[in-house]
């Protein structure tokens, strides 16, 4: 399964964080990492690291979509092969 890091930088409204999420899921990704910072009073940050088989581009395309989001970048995929899981448990 491919991870990819996604930067997400968009207008903060008390409602963002959900629109997001609900994009991820129903784009078919799951969330391994979420992170937000307050890059200004009416700004936020937020980075994820989201795992899929599916292409990331069809994720940003529909983050780029939402109404208060600014922009989008992929900020590099990586890949967890099945010797990392086993490492991991």
């Amino acid at each position: 399964m491919r991870q990819h890091q996604i930067s997400i930088k968009t207008r903060f409204r008390p409602e963002i964080i959900e629109r997001v999420l609900r994009v991820v899921r129903h784009r078919g990704f799951c969330i391994h990492t979420m992170n937000m910072m307050s890059m200004t009073n009416s700004n936020i940050n937020i980075e994820l690291t989201v795992a899929s088989q599916r292409p990331v581009d069809l994720l940003s395309s529909q983050l780029n979509k939402l109404m208060d989001v600014t922009h989008v970048e992929i900020v590099q995929p990586t890949y967890r092969t099945t010797t990392d899981v086993a490492k991991a448990t």
